[in-house]
């Protein structure tokens, strides 16, 4: 018996799609941190939205490694986190714009999350410093991290659906039945 070669199943297998996909998500993530901790640069409001999408791929990477023996479960879970990051890009698509001018900014831009009492909201206020979601705090060759964002997250929600439709059609259950 032999096996297939990683590089055949990195499309193929959707648990290992969903394993890549949850890495490289970790690696975003990592990578903001690594700015926000390390370098210093506070995120914004939709800096922090942003990373929510690559926290849902690497919970459903997860349950697809758990859940590895369900067949077609994988293939489902590697749609919904192509979704995930399709929405991941539409709010760093929207945070760009924010950055440049082209539309304003939510409400909450340039603040943090509303505290529960005055004092709280005193404290807050003084602690925190205020990151404005229209100023670029950081970019290379005139893009900024936000534009980054926007490539990474279209790239990692191809790469989803490409490897949940060919996973799809060469798993051997039978689809008529659903």
């Amino acid at each position: 018996m032999t096996t297939k070669p990683l590089s055949d199943r990195v499309l193929d297998d959707p648990r290992i799609a969903a394993l890549l996909l949850a890495l490289a998500s970790a690696g975003v993530l990592l990578s903001a941190l690594f700015f926000q901790f390390v370098l210093n640069y506070q995120p914004c409001v939709l800096c922090i939205m942003q990373r929510w999408p690559y926290v849902a791929v690497m919970v459903l990477g997860l349950v697809t490694w758990l859940f590895r023996r369900w067949k077609g479960l994988g293939d489902a879970l590697l749609v919904v986190s192509g979704l995930a990051l399709l929405a991941g890009a539409g709010i760093a698509a929207y945070h760009v714009g924010v950055e440049q001018h082209w539309w304003a900014g939510t409400s909450s831009c340039g603040g943090s999350a509303p505290a529960n009492s005055l004092e709280a909201l005193r404290a807050q206020v003084l602690a925190a410093p205020v990151t404005r979601c229209d100023e670029v705090a950081w970019s290379l060759f005139g893009i900024s991290m936000a534009g980054y964002n926007v490539v990474i997250s279209l790239a990692l929600a191809a790469y989803a659906f490409v490897a949940a439709r060919i996973a799809y059609t060469r798993t051997p259950v039978s689809r008529t039945a659903l």
